[in-house]
């Protein structure tokens, strides 16, 4: 038996209008041994000691450019794998594109049906954890969307869910520099950061590849 560990993140927003991402898209990083997460504990010290404010973690987003090479040099160093699922908001049919949790569910249950598979089998022991949200409907039906839809596409693989804060789980911020980077590239065509972390990736699946509507 096998125990697989599973951070998830998402890049892009539930906002169907103008405003809101042209994507939404689900990165997941898989790895079997977490001592990854004490080693950008560590660097978080470091870079503490050089002067670097890092009081509220890693946030790609936030984070300065020194900070950002220094956290894709440890991805590098490391041995783990990224999955990434696309979604297009715009291709997505109406009456899904109406209700945000259907959505979120339908997100997760393509994302999961994809990976699952890839990374277990039903001899294995997977650990699934989301970064946590702290937005509206999305804190309190978050972690139940996640779980009945990996339930859906999972079985008969055996899995365990949980949500939690980036600063509770030194893992998760790789998972935020990974969709972050992946992001770059889909909204912005932007590829520095993407082919930081392009050997890694072991799928980048676009859902409406086929011109399918997300339904």
């Amino acid at each position: 038996m096998a125990l697989r560990n599973v951070f998830v993140d998402e890049a892009g927003n539930l906002d169907f209008s103008n405003r809101g991402s042209r994507f939404f898209i689900l990165t997941s990083v898989t790895l079997d041994q977490c001592g990854m997460g004490n080693d950008l504990l560590q660097l978080r010290r470091d870079l503490t000691r050089q002067g670097w404010d890092l009081s509220r973690g890693f946030h790609a987003t936030e984070d300065k450019q020194r900070v950002r090479d220094a956290v894709f040099q440890l991805i590098n160093d490391h041995d783990f794998r990224i999955d990434a699922t696309i979604f297009e908001k715009a291709m997505t049919i109406p009456n899904v594109r109406e209700n945000s949790v259907a959505f979120y569910k339908r997100a997760w249950f393509f994302h999961m049906k994809h990976v699952m598979p890839r990374i277990a089998s039903p001899a294995d022991d997977v650990l699934v954890i989301g970064a946590s949200i702290s937005l509206n409907w999305k804190a309190q039906n978050a972690r139940e969307a996640m779980t009945e839809a990996i339930e859906e596409a999972s079985h008969p693989i055996p899995f365990t869910t949980a949500s939690w804060s980036a600063s509770s789980e030194p893992c998760l911020p790789f998972a935020d520099y990974c969709w972050w980077a992946l992001q770059r590239k889909w909204e912005r065509n932007d590829i520095r950061s993407y082919n930081l972390i392009q050997r890694k990736i072991q799928s980048e699946f676009d859902i409406f590849s086929g011109q399918e509507p997300f339904y």
